[in-house]
């Protein structure tokens, strides 16, 4: 990298701490439904990036990457400032979404485990109410095999078309069970997907639920942009080149929404599924797979023109909260037999509020994550499929961590966990070892305050909330959320 372009790095880098207090005291202002709106239900997209960190938008500062779809939907709609993944890897951070719970709760502790389908998700909460569902991209959450509780159908997905995990160039993928191979990019043929969901059901009767999650900008980075080609002799130039690949994709969806005279009545929310791959940029100390600031901490964008949601907040949001929050807006009602770690955030997207109502807390490491090579598996079955023969992985694929209830000690602590009262995050590393910050003061997690005789109070009682909470989420692992259910 250039002297200058360090330069330039260094400098976004001390923006980090400008930005975290001004956006503090940039109002979000939203316009509430005419009466004549309260019956009908809008549609709604989520839309999440891979390993896209907070740093890697225009919006956000970066000193080259083009983006300029996220950062006109950011001039136009209401941004996160503090938006955190529910965990610093993929799947996990799905799960959050889905249900709106910290996602160990639900068997999914790390990457490549299985989701349980006792799991109630907002797929199903939605249509229960009415909506068509479609789900298109990188599930990592379970299988794509027809017959199994644990494909999309199991998740209440009308239609789907999805990779087990990372793809690229020339995926194999499957539709609704049966397995493709698809020649092009990973992330337009998502896309493609998704329109032709939208445009099928568009002059229905039935809102619709769309989930896009890309496999873009996540390795192998052999996807590109539209167009000349972008950073060359930039460290990281694929991933770069996937992120405005991934930019041209959503600009793609927001044109075509405004096209089919659907974006005033669509809630369009955008996330990335953890912290990115370059520390440099990606908002916080470390980066992807750290339970600090720069593992969690994501790009997110919320829009519903009708409502005319603008403005920015350093109020923390979790992805967990996508799913009350939701609810809450669309008017449908929260139908969860299961404690939720997520909470209704629509007072703050409508500048009601200034402080979230409770902690969120986090935990990695719980449990070794498991390799999914989604290519390869999804061939597999492909041929099996075009010769008639029986499928493979059945059925250890097929049933994965379904019926798996391994018991664990309520004590057990081990990995990495945090709880983010804010502006105070607490560390327990391995069980025994604190770390304490203020994240207001020292986003960058630099200064431990844990043994200062001042916090000394506060480290207790944070202390205390944070094991309850971990016990709560053993137990949940352990299956006592289902049992009389």
């Amino acid at each position: 990298m250039s002297t200058k372009r360090s330069n330039v790095m260094a400098l976004w880098l001390l923006g980090l701490f400008a930005v975290a207090a001004s956006v503090a005291t940039h109002t979000p202002t939203a316009v509430a439904a005419d009466a004549s709106d309260a019956a009908r239900k809008p549609n709604i997209i989520l839309v999440m990036s891979d390993d896209q960190g907070w740093g890697d938008t225009g919006y956000n500062g970066h000193p080259f990457v083009q983006t300029p779809n996220t950062d006109a939907m950011a001039q136009e709609a209401f941004v996160f400032d503090r938006f955190y993944a529910g965990a610093p890897v993929y799947s996990p951070t799905r799960a959050s979404v889905m249900t709106g719970r910290t996602p160990i709760r639900c068997k999914v502790p790390n990457h490549g485990r299985y989701m349980r389908p006792n799991e109630r998700t907002i797929a199903e909460n939605l249509k229960a109410a009415g909506y068509v569902t479609g789900m298109f991209g990188k599930v990592h959450l379970g299988s794509g095999q027809p017959d199994t509780p644990c494909n999309p159908s199991g998740m209440g997905f009308d239609d789907w078309l999805i990779g087990l995990n990372f793809f690229d160039n020339d995926p194999y993928l499957s539709r609704n069970g049966k397995v493709e191979h698809i020649t092009g990019k990973g992330s337009v043929i998502v896309m493609d997907a998704a329109l032709e969901f939208l445009k099928k059901h568009k002059d229905g009767d039935q809102p619709m639920f769309t989930v896009i999650w890309f496999p873009s900008p996540h390795d192998p980075h052999e996807e590109v942009p539209d167009g000349p080609s972008l950073y060359d002799g930039e460290k990281m130039a694929g991933y770069y080149r996937e992120i405005t690949l991934f930019d041209q994709q959503l600009g793609r969806l927001r044109a075509a929404l405004r096209d089919m005279r659907l974006a005033d009545d669509t809630i369009l929310w955008y996330c990335s599924d953890n912290g990115g791959l370059n520390r440099e940029t990606s908002g916080g100390r470390e980066k992807k797979g750290s339970i600090y600031e720069g593992g969690l901490r994501v790009p997110a964008i919320i829009e519903w023109p009708s409502h005319h949601l603008q403005g920015r907040t350093a109020v923390p949001v979790s992805t967990c909260d996508i799913y009350p929050t939701l609810m809450a807006m669309a008017g449908v009602k929260l139908d969860s037999p299961y404690p939720l770690d997520g909470v209704d955030v629509s007072d703050i997207i409508a500048g009601k509020v200034t402080h979230r109502p409770k902690p969120i807390g986090f935990w990695h490491l719980f449990q070794p994550g498991q390799s999914t090579w989604s290519d390869r598996i999804l061939k597999a079955i492909m041929e099996k499929q075009q010769a008639g023969a029986p499928l493979p992985h059945d059925p250890p694929r097929m049933l994965k961590d379904v019926n798996e209830y391994p018991q664990f000690p309520e004590d057990t602590a081990t990995g990495h966990a945090a709880w983010n009262d804010w502006p105070w995050k607490l560390h327990r590393i391995q069980g025994d070892k604190y770390e304490l910050y203020n994240l207001a003061d020292d986003p960058m997690e630099a200064t431990d305050l844990s043994k200062h005789p001042d916090q000394a109070a506060r480290v207790e009682r944070m202390k205390k909330e944070l094991n309850a909470w971990m016990r709560s989420v053993v137990r949940s692992i352990n299956g006592k959320d289902y049992e009389n259910k």
